[in-house]
């Protein structure tokens, strides 16, 4: 697999990474523990370097991550995150630079490691100004505790008044064929600032693998029941758009998966997308879009195409859309 640089900090990754949360959060019950470190290991075997977790995950998601990648920890990035009150996301946030320093002492004890390669703030905490939480990581890289800073669904305004502090190495938020609103502002201001962007959700949460209809049925604890983009008659409603992606696919002896992360490498050389799987078979499918090479005449083709039709629901419910962007 080609490794890239995220923006210019110099931290260098696969240009793929693997999204953990799935493993045991978000989508359903969790997987068993064995095979989630099974999936872990075939990812670094077939060259995924990038390995995304959080505190909000559950203490079970860093644990598994640390087990599962501690034979080779020197060969690997791991990122995770803090900002939410006790590390539960249904709780309100935390960032406190007390709460801060208390996270990374915990989330280095489950990932049995002594250094975190990238700490992201999860959401941007209001009630805490970013130039304090951008100066208490800065002194846990000076410390060596972490070596890189991250923020996540955070605004423009947010990512400059952090980066005056401590340069931010990568913003990570959703970002796919179906889910375009980085392009207006965040992508030229990551651009100015030399920062890289690691889309969550490339694949729109599954549905842009074309395994998802109006008939698919979710877990009870699946977090896409709540998702207005996932109700029943928007799946109906968005089915055109996976003919659409089917049919490029098809012309690349692809799969739409592959061309949906192919269509996001092609945008910028700083951008490394994170999909996520629990199955050893969607695992590799997905490493292979990281070898689809799509030509600005395709990728042109591909926007002309998605531009010309509606995609129904709203991505987040109101209480969560409210936490993003700040």
């Amino acid at each position: 697999m080609q490794t890239r640089k995220l923006g210019n900090s110099g931290l260098e990754v696969s240009a793929l990474g693997l999204g953990c949360m799935g493993l045991s959060f978000g989508y359903g019950p969790a997987t068993d523990k064995s095979q989630g470190i099974k999936l872990i290991r075939e990812a670094y075997e077939q060259g995924i370097t990038f390995f995304d977790t959080a505190e909000a995950y559950g203490k079970a998601n860093e644990e598994l991550v640390g087990e599962a990648l501690a034979p080779f920890r020197k060969e690997v990035v791991i990122a995770t995150k803090f900002g939410f009150q006790d590390g539960d996301s249904h709780k309100g946030l935390d960032s406190r630079p007390k709460r801060i320093r208390q996270v990374v002492e915990e989330s280095l004890q489950r990932l049995q490691t002594d250094y975190i390669d990238l700490f992201y703030q999860h959401r941007v905490d209001p009630n805490v100004p970013m130039e304090d939480v951008a100066g208490a990581v800065k002194e846990l890289i000076a410390e060596g505790k972490v070596k890189y800073f991250g923020l996540s669904e955070a605004g423009v305004e947010s990512i400059r008044k952090a980066h005056s502090v401590q340069p931010v190495t990568a913003l990570q938020s959703e970002y796919s064929i179906w889910w375009r609103e980085p392009e207006l502002e965040i992508l030229p201001t990551l651009e100015e600032l030399g920062i890289g962007f690691v889309p969550f959700s490339p694949l729109g949460k599954g549905f842009l693998t074309g395994a998802i209809n109006e008939k698919t049925k979710f877990d009870a604890t699946d977090f896409r029941n709540v998702v207005p983009r996932f109700s029943e008659e928007n799946r109906k409603a968005n089915q055109g758009l996976l003919s659409l992606l089917g049919e490029i696919a098809k012309q690349k002896q692809a799969t739409s998966a592959q061309i949906a992360l192919g269509w996001l490498l092609a945008q910028k050389p700083w951008i490394v997308p994170i999909p996520g799987t629990t199955k050893s078979n969607r695992l590799t499918e997905n490493i292979g879009g990281a070898s689809v090479n799509l030509s600005n005449e395709e990728v042109k083709a591909i926007d002309d195409s998605f531009a010309k039709t509606t995609i129904h629901g709203d991505r987040y419910p109101v209480y969560l859309q409210k936490r993003v962007g700040k």
